[in-house]
Parts: structure tokens; C-alpha cells; sequence
């Protein structure tokens, strides 16, 4: 079975019914912060979350509760020889760009290797019924981000998602799936082979329990880390309504770069009220690459972050 105690006590807390997994991600990193989680001690003491996962784990200290045992069943569901992995808030291998956001996930299950060197990262995002143009734009976006040296993110959906991991790994760059599932599952199930050779070129990384189904609520959540994970976002292709403009609000809200490209301006108001809350339009790759911070720059980013942390603790 995968996972250390301490990684495995992070997990218990996250089975709990009614805890919080940001909280529970951000409380982790404090100085003993899984010491005192584990006696329902927490920093944040006033909010209604707090109260209530405070009050689901110390419901534990006499004896574990039920939920708890879906760690070891879920882990159990893993074969062996599958190559999945664990990180938490509580490695160092975990994503550093991700710390820097308040809605982390408190932990990852992923295929492939996570590689430093992708804090140098941009999410390539759009529609999943993308126009022939969009697919191009998509391709050849993401075709000169690999080429510069640039993980590009994004979700592994039909449409601006594939081409954009296609396009990347074409480029012998790197790229990185994030799941809407568990990280047993395949969704869609026509990706099934270009998941295979994402792990060959990066990794699949689900924030979710191993064996979690599609479902419509975990979307959001995989837009959360998509946009966590990278310095910006890049949107190529989308409504009003569609997944990636939630994206770009995400990013904006966890104070990323937001790039749209300029067809994306021209033609869709909200892209162009993104403007002016800040987001970036793109004309050329130079708009998005010349922003990028070096992944030592983000590391030391990342540290002040968690350095934050421990100061106010």
C-alpha cells in the first residue's frame, strides 16, 4: 500500500464527512500542523468550517470514526504495478506553484513523475466542441510553449484539452493531465491511449479518492487545480458559460496571469470585461512567455508562502 503514516493520517482526516480539505491543506503546513489537526486543534478557529472539522475529528478521539477506513479501502482498489503515487501538502515534491494558492488540495495522486522544472507552467484551456480554427490556435500555441521550455497544463477533455496535450507532446515537451476523476479512471474514455503517453511525457494527477467516478461537481474542483498549478491560464476557445471562462475567473482569483487570445477578445464580451479586470490579450507567444517566472523564482515564491504560514501560527 502506497503512502507513509503521516501521508496516511492527512487522508484519515480528508474521509472525515465534515471536513474541510482546504483547511485541512492549509492547517497541514503549520509548524506540527498534522499533530495538532489529529486532536482537532486548528489556527482557524472562527469560521463555520473550522467549527465543524474541528468538531468531526475530535468526534474521533475515543475512536476512529467509520469513514476513516476508506483510506485503506481506497488504497487497497490500487494494483501494484499501476506506478501511482502520493504527494501531500506535507512533501516537498508537491507542486509548487500550488502552495501559493488558499484553495490547495491537501493531496495528489499521479502517474508519471512531477518534475521541478514544471513551475514553469501555463494552462492551455477551451471548449470541448472546438471550431477547426480553435483547434489550430491550440496546437500551435501549445507547440511553441514546449518548445520554450514550458509544461503546459490542462484537463484531458475532447476539444482545446487534447489538442493541446497532443500538440505538446509532439514537441517533446512536457505536459500535465489534471483529472476530474479519481486517478484509476479514464474520462473520457477516448483518451484512454493519450493518457498512456501523458505519462510518458509528464504525468495524470487527480486531487480526488483513487477510485472517484465522473461526476458533474468535480469539475469545478479540477479547474481549481488546473489554474493552481500553473503561473496563468490560457484560454483559447470559449462561451460564456463553458469551463474555461470558470477557469479564468479561478486564476484571477489565486492572482495567476490570465491570457486571452485576441480572437477570444474580439468576439465574446466577457472576455473582453476580463481585460479590464486584468487579463492579458495575446497576440503572440512573447505575451505569455515574457511573464513566465523561472521555476527557482516560484520556488522562492512557494517558500515565502509557507514561511507566511508559519509566521502566523
Amino acid at each position: 500500500m502506497i503512502g507513509s503514516e503521516e501521508q496516511l493520517s492527512l487522508l484519515r482526516l480528508c474521509a472525515l464527512p465534515r471536513a474541510d480539505w482546504h483547511l485541512l491543506a492549509r492547517e497541514a503546513q503549520r509548524p506540527g500542523g498534522l499533530a495538532r489537526l489529529m486532536a482537532g486543534e486548528l489556527s482557524e478557529r472562527t469560521s463555520e468550517r473550522a467549527l465543524a472539522t474541528a468538531a468531526a475529528i475530535r468526534a474521533t478521539r475515543d475512536e476512529p470514526a467509520p469513514e476513516m477506513a476508506r483510506v485503506e479501502t481506497e488504497l487497497g482498489e490500487i494494483p501494484d504495478d499501476a506506478g501511482i503515487r502520493l504527494t501531500t501538502v506535507l512533501d516537498d515534491d508537491y507542486p509548487s506553484n500550488l502552495r501559493t494558492i488558499y484553495n490547495l488540495p491537501p493531496f495528489l495522486f499521479y502517474i508519471g513523475t512531477l518534475d521541478p522544472s514544471d513551475a514553469r507552467s501555463v494552462a492551455v484551456v477551451g471548449t470541448r466542441h472546438a471550431s477547426s480554427e480553435g483547434l489550430r490556435q491550440a496546437s500551435e500555441l501549445a507547440t511553441e510553449l514546449a518548445k520554450r521550455n514550458v509544461t503546459v497544463l490542462s484537463g484531458m477533455a475532447r476539444g482545446i484539452d487534447t489538442a493541446a496535450h497532443r500538440a505538446a507532446m509532439a514537441a517533446d515537451g512536457r505536459t500535465v493531465a489534471v483529472m476530474g476523476t479519481g486517478i484509476l479512471q479514464r474520462y473520457p474514455k477516448e483518451n484512454a491511449e493519450l493518457a498512456d503517453e501523458i505519462v510518458q511525457h509528464g504525468a495524470l494527477v487527480s486531487q480526488f479518492w483513487p477510485t472517484a467516478p465522473p461526476q458533474q461537481y468535480n469539475f469545478p474542483r479540477r479547474n481549481v487545480v488546473t489554474s493552481g498549478m500553473g503561473q496563468g491560464t490560457v484560454v483559447i476557445e470559449a462561451t460564456s458559460t463553458s469551463g474555461a471562462k470558470m477557469q479564468a475567473r479561478l486564476a484571477l482569483e489565486h492572482g495567476k496571469r490570465v491570457f486571452l487570445l485576441n480572437d477570444l477578445v474580439a468576439s465574446q464580451p466577457w472576455a473582453q470585461k476580463y481585460v479590464e479586470r486584468g487579463a492579458i490579450e495575446v497576440h503572440s507567444i512573447d505575451d505569455i512567455v515574457d511573464l513566465l517566472r523561472s521555476p527557482e523564482a516560484v520556488d522562492s515564491l512557494s517558500d515565502s508562502r509557507r514561511q507566511l504560514i508559519l509566521d502566523l501560527a
